[in-house]
């Protein structure tokens, strides 16, 4: 069984930065793409970014120059560092990876629960 449980969230000033962290637990082979995404409220999840196994990374318009993703394999932890944090940035932000629990099997895609971040103005 996996499971990303995600830490971090909380509530800022506007301006102010949060670091998000994902742990990826349970029996891992190996993790593909990890990903970030975010629901704001009254609205649909959204991509914020995401980094591929060899550390290519994207990221969505709204966060790019602000937003950092980055990942530590060998602790299978992926990390969000936020910056000059916007009241728009506020909502729910979810870990997502692609794992692979054995040697040749298929990658599977799994979520964490989420964490709040709300940016007050």
């Amino acid at each position: 069984q996996v499971q990303l449980v995600e830490s971090g969230g909380g509530l800022v000033q506007a301006g102010g930065s949060l670091r998000l962290a994902c742990a990826v637990k349970g029996s891992i082979f190996s993790i593909n793409v990890m990903g970030w995404y975010r629901q704001p409220p009254g609205k649909q999840r959204e991509l914020v970014a995401k980094i591929t196994g060899r550390g290519s990374t994207n990221y969505a318009d709204s966060v790019k120059d602000r937003f950092t993703i980055s990942r530590d394999d060998a602790k299978k932890m992926g990390y969000l560092q936020m910056n000059s944090l916007k009241p728009e940035d506020t909502a729910v932000y979810y870990c997502n990876a692609e794992v692979r629990t054995y040697f040749g099997g298929p990658y599977g895609d799994y979520w964490g629960q989420g964490t709040q971040v709300t940016v007050s103005s």
